[in-house]
């Protein structure tokens, strides 16, 4: 983590104050559940609640301990032991260490994932709000880059709509997947310590308990957490890739919003360059990298070993807070793009009408031509109009008129016939089904 692409809410989830506020609770917690049934006294199990719970764990004391210990731990248990005296002793009986670790690192998931949440809930009400405004701003549609047929804008702001409505709902599956619990002690078996605590644990973090757990969460469950952030992090760089090609100078269709004193460039001060998409597509690239050390760490030896720990330390914080300040960036871009209309329509115009092809194709088959033929006649006309672009970027030759004028188009098709596949409504009829189907409304 890197302050420039961290936002606060989710740094503090993996400060280590949090951390060690987590291990005490879990602590605590299997002290009420073995206080409960009647492992440990009950006065005790409310002292460490009341002495831990009022304590502030001393970050540099911890880390002092461990340079002695080196383990984590038990240079926790060690402090806390300072703080609350005597009745520490009853503290993480019949437990090992992985059922604190793995039990926080879940439990910093699930509130990192309520986080994340959030951001794409405002960012699909940013995308929402766009799509409506632009339903009917006509424009070219491109594959291979190259002039298609018609859409909306529209249309292009419904599809990442529904892109990021699916990866919420993966979310919601890996914040299902991620949330278990485990206090099942070594090598996972309850054979010191009773597997209601696990359960009373589970409850209190709010999580579930974990069926098998060896000694370690297994980790298919990470594993498919971090790829779910892969793919929403894809679907970022997806929209932030649409959007920097749209802001090229030939096309400038729309661009990052440019704010007064903004700098372009150090050397051209003409410069408006697409920062911040260029900067989602490359923190996607962190995010989606993250995805390839959890699966990784399903393989550990036996019932556990600590290969996935030093990974877990840096992916957890670093997939989850990048994510965090990518969509939140994104969502920045979506609501304060700026769209241009006119340029849409007078790129689509460059072409002298070759956007409605198709059209003619199957208005020729129709009226009987083969379409062997049909494809010859249509393209044999589309050529002159792209050799007059390639000339001059612009169409010097009207798609239209040449169609009028060539006689074995005419066998087929009156003149009327030929304008009416021209209505630039035939491309764009079924927008408002698409809506519906996208956002349950038109």
């Amino acid at each position: 983590m890197i302050p420039r692409y961290s936002r606060p809410d989710m740094v503090a989830i993996w400060s280590p104050e949090t951390k060690f506020r987590i291990w005490f609770e879990i602590e605590a917690h299997a002290c009420d559940a073995l206080a409960d049934l009647g492992v440990i006294p009950k006065e005790a199990a409310q002292t460490i609640w009341e002495k831990g719970g009022a304590a502030t764990f001393d970050i540099e004391r911890i880390d002092e301990i461990e340079r002695e210990t080196k383990h984590d731990v038990i240079a926790f248990l060690t402090h806390l032991a300072e703080i609350v005296g005597p009745d520490a002793r009853f503290v993480h009986q019949g437990m090992t260490s992985s059922d604190v670790l793995d039990t926080c690192f879940n439990v910093q998931l699930v509130r990192a994932t309520d986080l994340l949440l959030k951001d794409m809930d405002a960012l699909l009400a940013a995308i929402k709000r766009r799509a409506f405004e632009h339903k009917d701003t006509v424009c070219i549609g491109r594959s291979h880059g190259i002039h298609a047929e018609p859409v909306t804008f529209g249309l292009k702001m419904a599809e990442a709509y529904a892109e990021f409505d699916r990866c919420r709902k993966r979310l919601m599956n890996a914040r299902e997947e991620i949330a278990t619990c485990a206090i099942s002690g070594a090598v996972g078996t309850f054979a010191n310590i009773d597997p209601r605590v696990e359960e009373h644990v589970a409850q209190a973090m709010g999580l579930k308990a974990e069926p098998v757990s060896t000694q370690v969460i297994p980790r298919d469950r990470h594993a498919m957490y971090f790829a779910t952030l892969g793919v929403i992090a894809s679907s970022i760089e997806r929209v932030a890739t649409e959007i920097r090609h749209l802001q090229r100078t030939e096309v400038l269709e729309a661009e990052e919003y440019f704010s007064p004193g903004q700098k372009g460039s150090s050397a051209m001060p003409h410069k408006r360059n697409p920062v911040l998409t260029e900067n989602l597509t490359g923190l996607a690239r962190l995010v989606r990298g993250f995805s390839i050390p959890a699966m990784e760490n399903v393989a550990l030896w036996h019932e556990r070993d600590i290969s996935h720990s030093s990974v877990e330390r840096m992916i957890g914080p670093d997939a989850t807070v990048t994510l965090d300040f990518a969509l939140a960036r994104l969502t920045g871009v979506i609501d304060k793009l700026l769209v241009y209309p006119e340029r849409m329509m007078g790129n689509m115009d460059r072409l002298g009408g070759l956007v409605h092809s198709q059209r003619i194709l199957l208005a020729l088959t129709q009226a009987g031509s083969s379409r062997e033929d049909a494809y010859r006649l249509v393209q044999r006309n589309a050529m002159k109009v792209w050799e007059s672009y390639q000339v001059s970027g612009s169409a010097g030759v009207d798609f239209l008129s040449e169609l009028l004028n060539d006689a074995d188009v005419r066998q087929y098709l009156s003149e009327d016939q030929i304008r009416d596949r021209f209505d630039l409504g035939y491309h764009t009829k079924n927008v408002d089904v698409i809506f519906k189907r996208v956002f349950g409304e038109s």
